[in-house]
Parts: C-alpha cells; structure tokens; sequence
C-alpha cells in the first residue's frame, strides 16, 4: 500500500481506527461509517468495549511504570483522539515536568490534540505519521521536543497492527529503539491472531484497503518487536492480564506489553 492509499482524512465514508476506538470508549468524535463498523464489531464480540477500556488502563499502567522509574519524557505514537486520563495527565500526577508528545498522522485527531494542548507547556502534537520514524525522530530533536540523551517512554498502543508487513513495523521501532537511552522504555498493544476467527473476517472486509486495515500477529512476532529491550513481567501477554489477574478473556484479543533498555 502506498501512503496516499492508507492516508486517513476527513471523509466521512472511510472508517477511521481512532474514532471508531474514540467511540468505544463513549466518546462522540465519531461518523456514522465508524459507529457502523463498530456495532459489527459488537455483533460478534460485545465484550470489545470493555477490552477498550482493559487497553486504556493499560496505558495508564505503562506510564506510571515508567513514570515511577523517572522516566520525564513521553512520545505517544499513534495517539488518537484525546480521553481522560491522557498521557500527560497521567505522567504530571508523579512528576509535574514531564514533556509528552503526541504524535498522529489523522488530522482529525491532530486538531483534537492541538485544542487539547492549547494551554499546557511542555505538551506538544506533532502531524505525522509512524512509518516515517526518521522524519519524527528528527522533528523531536529539531524542535527541541525530546532529549534523546535521557530516558524517554515510546508509547505505541493500538497502532503497530495497522502497519502492514511490508511498512516494516520492525523497521520501526528498531529507529526508535537507535536513539533511546538506556533506561528508556517501549509498551506497546497489538492485535492478536488468537482473535476469534469471525472477528478476524469482520474487520478484514470493513477495513480492507482503508487507513485502519489490520494485520493480526501473533504472540512471537509481537514479542519480536522488543528485540533489544529487556522485557518486563508478565511479558507479551492480553492486555488485561497486566491489570489483573481475574479479568476475563476476550473475543478479541488485543496483546499488552512492555521493555525496557539495558542500563
């Protein structure tokens, strides 16, 4: 797929992967397309609007981990469109200082987040788009954004399923991976082809060929994607299960997990 075929925009008739997940968390910055979609997806797994929320809490989880490590700067890739608790929010509650990121290629979202930001130094967006790691890399240092020359926290939830094989997702986060201090830390969610099958159809033939096409992985090439980072307890495993214990499974399964690199 070329950029120009897998670029989102402002058309109403193209389901979007941050509204439709802005939509499962109660939000109302959606389409009718997104709600569609969504209902389709409720159809055959109504427990996916709880599992939004297992993947909102681990986020919140990821960033008080790293938080609590002294980790003071935050790149959230992939951001969506903003929800309480946002990543700052969370970050500033341990350590007031802490400077986030919030990077999406999705104008709809960039807007959001430039009206979310408005008033909060130290908190910037930036319009890009993750299969395009170098260009953000050297924005962030260009703006004097991040200082990669100390620990930094690279969120990348809910997103890395949208790139496709031959966008070299590993690609990737081996171009953050260059420039992270040690100390630094990777979470990253992810769609799991232990998905029930029936799931796995539904969204290939709503989003086939659109911005939030899914490429499901499975549980090894998920862990790949944290080569060089040491993982953290309990490892590559459904999101819920890093909250706890007893929370259910999931018709969709949606993958949780966090590195960190070597002091």
């Amino acid at each position: 797929m070329s950029d120009i075929d897998r670029a989102p925009g402002l058309n109403p008739n193209v389901p979007s992967s941050a509204r439709i997940y802005d939509y499962m968390l109660g939000g109302k910055d959606n389409y009718d397309i997104d709600r569609e979609v969504a209902h389709r997806m409720l159809a055959i797994a109504p427990d996916t609007r709880t599992l939004a929320w297992f993947i909102r809490q681990f986020l919140v989880r990821a960033v008080e981990l790293a938080a609590d490590a002294g980790v003071r700067q935050f790149i959230d890739l992939g951001a969506g469109i903003p929800t309480s608790p946002n990543v700052h929010e969370v970050a500033r509650k341990i350590e007031p200082s802490a400077r986030v990121v919030y990077i999406d290629n999705d104008p709809i979202v960039h807007a959001h987040c430039d009206a979310l930001l408005a008033s909060s130094p130290g908190v910037d967006a930036l319009k890009a788009d993750i299969r395009q790691p170098e260009d953000i890399i050297d924005r962030l240092k260009a703006g004097g954004l991040i200082d990669f020359s100390e620990p930094v926290a690279v969120l990348i939830i809910g997103v890395l399923h949208y790139v496709m094989d031959d966008e070299d997702p590993a690609g990737i986060i081996a171009k953050f991976r260059e420039v992270m201090a040690p100390g630094s830390y990777l979470a990253i969610t992810h769609g799991s082809d232990e998905t029930h099958p029936d799931f796995i159809g539904q969204s290939h033939s709503d989003t086939n060929n659109s911005p939030s096409q899914v490429k499901y992985r499975s549980r090894e090439e998920t862990t790949a994607f944290f080569k060089d980072f040491d993982l953290i307890e309990p490892g590559v495993v459904p999101a819920q299960e890093w909250l706890d214990d007893d929370l259910p499974a999931t018709r969709l399964v949606i993958y949780g997990g966090i590195g960190r690199t070597p002091s």
